[in-house]
């Protein structure tokens, strides 16, 4: 299924917050893997800042990801940020034009 919209999202931690908000980040990916719009979803940090972490969406429409953003698991990041984001998170939407094979 070639994805409808293809989200990359920023996150950046407060220092010697990293361990804790990695932990949470992580938390997010099997549930968002099972929500039935969701083609990919990966969690990277940056080889040259371990506080900056990336994520790569690949979403089966925008209606999809609009559904996931109010999913009750993102919460406690949306309850932290002020103590765990060292900067607000940055989005980022794409649309795919190269052929999606698996």
């Amino acid at each position: 299924m070639k994805p409808g919209c293809t989200v990359i999202g920023i996150v950046y931690a407060k220092p010697g917050k990293r361990e804790e908000l990695l932990k949470i980040l992580k938390g997010f990916v099997a549930p968002t893997r099972a929500e039935p719009g969701c083609i990919e979803y990966h969690v990277h940090h940056d080889d040259e800042d371990p506080n900056l972490f990336m994520f790569y969406e690949n979403w089966r429409s925008r209606r999809d990801l609009e559904e996931h953003l109010e999913k009750p698991h993102l919460a406690v990041l949306r309850e932290r940020a002020d103590e765990l984001l060292g900067r607000p998170v940055e989005v980022r939407f794409y649309t795919m034009h190269s052929p999606f094979d698996r």
